[in-house]
């Protein structure tokens, strides 16, 4: 039985691997490491953004190539199809009108840096194509050679495909609620279904601090629960409280502490919040509540 491979598939689907570049994302940056895939299925204008602009060496590859096959490198020796981007031309940005770009703000907040020493750099005009688009999330190929290679012309490699999932595979489940742990820039980019599951859970959670070891321990009962709250920090860094304005956000931990009925009476889900703050000693000095 012959192996099947990309470039099976890119011919069927009538593109020319020879003039198809094949990309396997996989940033440097932790937090956009973790949040690309959520980025690609939920904020696709946010993913191609990321995509859209590169160092001198991809530049002239890029405009050399009808086609962008790009891929998420999630695990080792494999990448995962996210879709096939039509390669419509291209122009010269400054580094000032790159950070006019709404979406490469959104990047930053993930810690892209953007253009490399603030040159003039190309910026491309990737459109997503109806090519093999069934497949996103689903198509698994190996990345065979050597792996830091991340971007290569489809015609002159091997990429065996490894797998094709009934589901996509770009966002994983909700993890159980006492084992979910999130940074703050995790929050900025939640999944659509992690947010509507947060829209449902109200409770007690939990803020630490990395860079001061203290904690903060709030409530959410109101609109949309731990989701409303916990929007309201990625959007502020500190959701209103006094104690966290000056703090880093960058280094907080989110976590939830207890799970309550969603009729429970808002008073008393105030003393559970209090009972946790006597237990974890979250109140001034030691910690970052005020009463």
């Amino acid at each position: 039985m012959v192996a099947l491979e990309l470039n099976d598939l890119l011919a069927k689907a009538g593109l020319d691997p020879a003039r198809t570049l094949v990309m396997r994302h996989r940033p440097t940056e932790p937090a956009l490491r973790r949040t690309l895939p959520w980025l690609a299925q939920d904020r696709p204008d946010v993913y191609n953004a990321y995509q859209s602009q590169h160092g001198e060496r991809v530049e002239v590859a890029l405009r050399r190539a009808t086609h962008l096959a790009s891929f998420i490198g999630n695990q080792a020796r494999t990448a995962l199809f996210v879709g096939v981007y039509a390669v419509a031309g291209h122009r010269v940005l400054t580094e000032q009108q790159f950070w006019k770009i709404p979406q490469n703000n959104d990047l930053r907040a993930l810690g892209t840096r953007g253009p490399a020493n603030g040159r003039d750099s190309l910026w491309f005009d990737l459109r997503l194509a109806e090519s093999l688009a069934a497949l996103k999330g689903r198509l698994v190929i190996e990345w065979s050679g050597i792996e830091r290679s991340w971007w290569r012309w489809a015609g002159r490699n091997v990429l065996p495909v490894r797998a094709i999932h009934e589901e996509s595979q770009l966002v994983p489940p909700m993890p159980d609620w006492q084992s979910l742990v999130l940074d703050w820039p995790a929050l900025q980019a939640l999944p659509a279904r992690w947010r509507q599951a947060l829209s449902h859970w109200r409770g007690i959670y939990y803020i630490h601090d990395r860079n001061t070891g203290r904690g903060y321990v709030g409530s959410a009962c109101g609109a949309e629960n731990l989701l409303g709250r916990w929007t309201a920090y990625a959007a502020s860094g500190h959701g209103g409280n006094r104690q966290l304005r000056g703090l880093d956000p960058a280094g907080f931990a989110f976590s939830i502490l207890q799970r309550t009925s969603p009729d429970l009476a808002a008073d008393e889900v105030i003393a559970l919040e209090s009972s946790w703050k006597e237990r974890l000693h979250t109140r001034k000095p030691h910690g970052l509540n005020d009463n």
